[in-house]
């Protein structure tokens, strides 16, 4: 049987991953387009749209059919839904959530996959520290408007303290070389404390961009088209005409290529 030098599979790989990071406009824009307008959508999915901005955001990410997108704290499923139909029924969607998260949205999943509306979705329920996929199967990985939650932590203890570096890991264990780790969030006062992310469900974007490539990431772009100057950093993501409103940073970072000799070596080719 013939079979793979180092090199050869080394090419291989890496030639894999460097189309998995080509822009989405050079393959299927008018995918995400159609995704966005479809008339199946939920309703109450359609008026967050105007603030959300779905289509730039599934654009700058990179989103495009036949990927395996993991959704992190998919909440009630607003991105899960938009990702199922832009990878079409060749990919797949794997929406996460932890136990307080489904409590919380019930009744939103009930009518999100009513009657198998979404038959490319994989749900999953697992808190962050167990969240755990087979090694370099994600293509993208969406943490949205969640990386704030690593720091929440109510006395009633029904929100499982999150050990960071052991969620990171996981997400990064899970992404393909080359892969997308999609962050959205709202943003705090630069220099604030990490306890934002408890008392304002808020973060800072440095805080992030910190810890995340300390896990091994590298940034690769980042977004400004939710912005929001009228924002205001210190008060709560919740409060009185800021919901939904607030401004926020878009960061796109990706697992390095150089793991492709990592795998290599893993698998001992000649």
């Amino acid at each position: 049987m013939k079979t793979l030098s180092s090199s050869s599979f080394s090419s291989c790989l890496l030639s894999l991953s460097i189309l998995l990071t080509l822009p989405v406009s050079a393959f299927d824009s008018d995918r995400i387009i159609t995704s966005v307008q479809s008339p199946d959508r939920l309703e109450k999915d359609l008026e967050r749209d105007i603030n959300r901005k779905p289509e730039q955001v599934l654009n700058f990410f990179d989103i495009r059919p036949g990927m395996t997108v993991l959704d992190i704290f998919s909440g009630g499923g607003y991105y899960t839904e938009l990702l199922s139909y832009a990878v079409g029924s060749e990919g797949k969607v794997i929406s996460h959530n932890n136990k307080a998260y489904i409590k919380y949205v019930a009744e939103t999943l009930e009518k999100r996959y009513y009657n198998n509306r979404l038959p490319n979705v994989k749900r999953i329920e697992a808190e962050a520290n167990d969240l755990s996929l087979p090694a370099n199967s994600v293509d993208v990985a969406f943490l949205i408007l969640a990386y704030h939650d690593i720091y929440y932590s109510p006395k009633k203890g029904s929100w499982p303290k999150i050990d960071r570096k052991v969620f990171l890991n996981n997400i990064y264990q899970s992404l393909k070389p080359g892969g997308i780790l999609a962050i959205i969030d709202h943003h705090a006062e630069p220099d604030s404390p990490t306890t934002t992310g408890h008392d304002l469900h808020r973060i800072s974007v440095n805080t992030v961009i910190t810890q995340v490539k300390e896990a091994g990431f590298k940034l690769h772009e980042r977004a400004y088209f939710l912005e929001n100057d009228e924002d205001i950093l210190t008060k709560h993501m919740y409060a009185p005409k800021l919901r939904g409103k607030t401004s926020r940073f878009v960061l796109k970072f990706l697992k390095p290529l150089d793991v492709v000799k990592q795998l290599v070596d893993e698998r001992n080719i000649p």
